[in-house]
């Protein structure tokens, strides 16, 4: 009998926001995984660092930190064999994600590869999607609402095209695309309804209207929020963060 592959959503980064399924999987686990930049601290295990038992087996998944797209096809294919390896003895093995697997998580890069010769098992996670909208204080969506999630590279006209047909738009991925953002949006007149979160959950958060943001960088773990749907949701006057 082969192990079984199972993908955990830590959330976006509070260890108190794990679910206690991926606690319970986390803690009893004899061999995990999960995505580590080339250099530095891996976001994932950092999350799960307390959980984490001794002495136990752990596979990091090493992704070049790039501007160009990733992940590398190589890198995954590498790590997908050495779980393989793993789960053919009888061993489960636990892959750590930050956020949830399923929303722009890396483990989907695993799940496309083992899929179809293993047990797997996914631990959906609180998303950062749901965490910036708590943190701004504001309600993400209601009713008929559309909401649409838009990646920050995109190019200006498929970003504005997309704003227009929605009600509620989350974009991610802002980092370095901020100043080309914040000046779309203020052409677009949303400044006012735009809401700013980076590193939702941490304790180095920060929480701003978009229009009160004085810097011109963002981390890669930022995201604007938009609200011009038929409710009449606003943004607090300030934040303390």
């Amino acid at each position: 009998m082969t192990g079984t592959l199972y993908g955990v959503g830590l959330g976006p980064g509070d260890p108190e926001l794990m679910t206690l399924k991926t606690h319970r999987l986390i803690s009893s686990a004899k061999v995990i995984a999960y995505p580590a930049p080339d250099s530095g601290e891996s976001f994932a295990r950092s999350i799960a660092a307390n959980v984490i038992p001794e002495k136990i087996r752990e596979i990091p998944i090493v992704v070049p930190m790039r501007v160009d797209r990733f992940p590398a096809q190589e890198i995954y294919d590498k790590a997908a064999k050495e779980i393989a390896a793993v789960l053919e003895t009888g061993q489960d093995v636990v892959t750590l994600c930050e956020g949830d697997p399923f929303f722009y998580g890396s483990f989907m890069y695993l799940f496309e590869r083992l899929a179809d010769r293993f047990e797997i098992e996914i631990v959906p996670g609180v998303t950062s999607l749901t965490a910036c909208a708590a943190q701004l204080q504001r309600p993400l969506t209601s009713r008929n609402d559309v909401l649409t999630v838009i990646p920050g590279p995109l190019p200006d006209d498929d970003i504005r095209q997309k704003i227009d047909e929605a009600q509620a738009v989350a974009i991610m991925k802002v980092g370095r695309h901020l100043p080309r953002l914040r000046a779309l949006l203020g052409e677009m007149g949303l400044l006012e309804q735009a809401g700013y979160v980076e590193r939702a959950s941490l304790a180095e958060q920060k929480v701003h209207r978009l229009i009160d943001l004085g810097a011109e960088t963002a981390p890669y773990f930022s995201m604007i929020l938009i609200y011009k749907g038929e409710e009449a949701w606003t943004l607090p006057p300030s934040y303390s963060s």
